[in-house]
């Protein structure tokens, strides 16, 4: 027997612990199940040399777990008598992470039963028995189940937290036009959390200025920027990745893609060598996405057409773009459900699973283990609650978004009279209206219907842009209707004030209207979707009618959670405060969930988990 055997025994409680490279020890067993729960599976080989194998088995399951290169290795898992299944793991580098200290293990007699309330204290293990609970130790008769601490560090993918230096498996989403603003990136990076600054509508300069702030106030820390597709003005996204590489941005959340452009994968790919044999990549992509087919774009290593391209520009060299051959554009895709803003409406129930795999054919069809790549699948809209952020990690997301209920936090880019609408929407208060950056596409955006004339009206535009030719051929009555209930002014002076914005933004587009009298009355009506966001933005009083409010359906469940709670208050609702509120419902349901395996009664207070006021520190 060796001293690592005998350790690792105690610790997972195996029947048998065997090292291939020597080393043996038994005990009575029973307890390998809960600690693999606990620990996780990488943990347990995270001593293990290259090349070694361990094999615990307890009671007619046998695992075996094998380093086979610095960061990944193969686990098999079989049943006495019955199926067995191998994969391969992510496993923390040698020595990188050393095993815990086993747990004491009191004896019965200095057991007491605690409440069920007990569950809500993440950090303490406890014990079920056919009479209840035990928290200081097994109580008296077979023991039903072991629920180990359940820190919210545990929820979701440990190669995320690795890769991306922050302490949760929990993202605040863009939200366009600056509402996921600098304040709130900052405080979530700041409490060891992720954030995307929403640059989407916003000019360079603007965009510059977040770039700079974040980068002072945060250094090295973990933060995020959009890049928003923009299939009308691809030069936008050049000059926007131009600036990101300046500024120091390392990482970049892509969304609305239906393609990859070269300006992405430029990104991607700035920097990308060898170092110590390993392919480096300083720039990481964030894809949103909501079909299988986008997805697999990302999950791949880039066109080589695209590749093409970038050597042919200077923008990466020939070395590089071999390099490139063997690396992701994205190793973070987020399944996008329905969400507020650009959505598809897919149900995030049936879309999360259908990319999992999708994740998991491309992987091994790739070989990325191998490569210490590990591809991850996060999940977002519809988040609004423990109970569906518990979900999401159940269907086996390795991280989550939140984005809709973040524009009712103190922290976000918006007017107080928007906070006080988003805090009374429901589940149903949502509708649909025209994209602005995609128009004359018949795109749509999903928003807050509940207060706003916005959806109707931007419709309404669509609709006559589809049947007239212009603006001098839209009926008198309808010109009027336009100019006196939508616009406020004469089409005249939106048009002068629109060929104005263009004239400085890209010349290119002024002369296409100038030539195509439709391209000029999309350019016009363009104008309102496009100030409707910000009159929201700024809280313009009289346009409150025509306030357009990127919003899903989580922003009603969230508010139905907190309903008559310390977190209703608008003051109360700090970025923060709202992830630790839902990472630790969720965290509590986990363990909810393993008492009910054992068979035992939940109180339906810890069924629906209210915000807990510890969630706030």
């Amino acid at each position: 027997m060796s001293d690592r055997a005998e350790h690792l025994l105690q610790l997972t409680r195996a029947r048998r612990v065997t090292f291939s490279t020597g080393g043996q020890a038994s005990g009575p067993g029973g307890g390998l199940a809960a600690s693999v729960d606990r620990l996780g599976m990488p943990a347990m080989a995270a001593d293990l040399a290259e090349g070694e194998e361990l094999r615990l088995e307890d009671e007619g399951v046998s695992l075996v777990l094998r380093r086979e290169g610095p960061a990944h290795g193969r686990i098999r898992v079989s049943w006495e008598g019955g199926p067995s299944y191998e994969e391969q793991l992510v496993l923390p580098p040698l020595a990188a992470a050393p095993l815990p200290a086993p747990a004491p293990q009191p004896s019965p007699s200095s057991s007491q039963p605690v409440p069920a309330s007990a569950l809500a204290s993440l950090d303490s293990p406890l014990w079920a028995h056919a009479d209840g609970l035990y928290g200081d130790g097994p109580g008296p008769g077979p023991l039903r189940a072991f629920i180990p601490p359940t820190p919210t560090s545990s929820l979701g993918s440990a190669s995320f937290l690795q890769a991306h230096g922050v302490r949760a498996t929990y993202v605040a989403g863009a939200m366009a036009g600056g509402i996921s603003s600098e304040e709130l990136v900052i405080a979530m990076s700041k409490a060891g959390m992720l954030a995307c600054f929403g640059a989407g509508g916003l000019s360079l300069e603007r965009v510059e200025q977040a770039v700079e702030r974040c980068r002072t106030a945060l250094g090295s820390a973990p933060y995020s920027f959009n890049l928003l597709h923009n299939p009308v003005e691809p030069q936008v996204e050049e000059r926007t990745v131009d600036l990101y590489l300046k500024g120091g941005v390392r990482t970049i959340s892509a969304s609305a893609y239906m393609r990859l452009t070269p300006a992405v994968v430029r990104f991607r790919l700035a920097g990308i060598g060898l170092e110590g044999g390993q392919i480096r990549t300083p720039h990481r992509v964030m894809a949103k996405v909501s079909r299988p087919e986008v997805a697999e774009q990302f999950f791949r290593p880039a066109p080589e057409a695209i590749l093409r391209e970038l050597v042919a520009s200077g923008a990466i060299s020939e070395a590089q773009a071999k390099l490139a051959a063997q690396v992701p554009v994205a190793e973070d895709v987020t399944v996008e459900g329905d969400s507020g803003g650009h959505t598809d409406h897919r149900p995030l129930v049936a879309l999360l699973p259908v990319i999992r795999r999708q994740r998991d054919r491309i992987a091994t069809e790739q070989d990325y283990a191998s490569r210490g790549i590990h591809l991850r699948v996060g999940a977002g809209g519809g988040l609004g609650d423990p109970s569906s952020v518990h979900a999401a990690y159940a269907l086996g997301a390795d991280y989550v978004m939140t984005g809709s209920i973040n524009q009712s936090c103190v922290e976000a880019g918006t007017s107080d009279v928007v906070r006080q609408m988003l805090a009374q929407a429901g589940i149903a208060d949502c509708t649909t209206g025209p994209a602005p950056d995609m128009f004359e596409l018949g795109a749509h955006v999903q928003v807050l219907g509940r207060g706003s004339m916005w959806a109707q009206r931007a419709q309404r535009l669509y609709e006559i842009y589809r049947s007239a030719e212009g603006l001098d051929t839209i009926p008198a009555a309808e010109r009027e209707r336009i100019e006196s209930q939508i616009m406020r002014r004469p089409l005249a002076e939106v048009w002068a004030e629109t060929a104005a914005f263009w004239a400085e933004r890209d010349p290119r587009e002024l002369e296409r209207a100038q030539k195509d009298e439709k391209h000029r009355m999309a350019l016009t009506f363009r104008w309102y979707l496009g100030m409707s966001s910000r009159w929201a933005r700024n809280g313009d009083a009289e346009r409150k009618r025509d306030y357009q409010i990127w919003c899903g359906p989580a922003m009603g469940l969230f508010n139905d959670w907190v309903r008559g709670t310390w977190l209703e208050p608008l003051p109360a609702r700090g970025v923060v405060e709202v992830a630790h509120a839902l990472l630790h419902g969720a965290a509590v349901l986990r363990r909810v969930d393993a008492l009910r395996g054992a068979g035992m009664a939940v109180p339906p207070e810890l069924d629906t988990p209210a915000p807990w006021r510890g969630a706030a520190r």
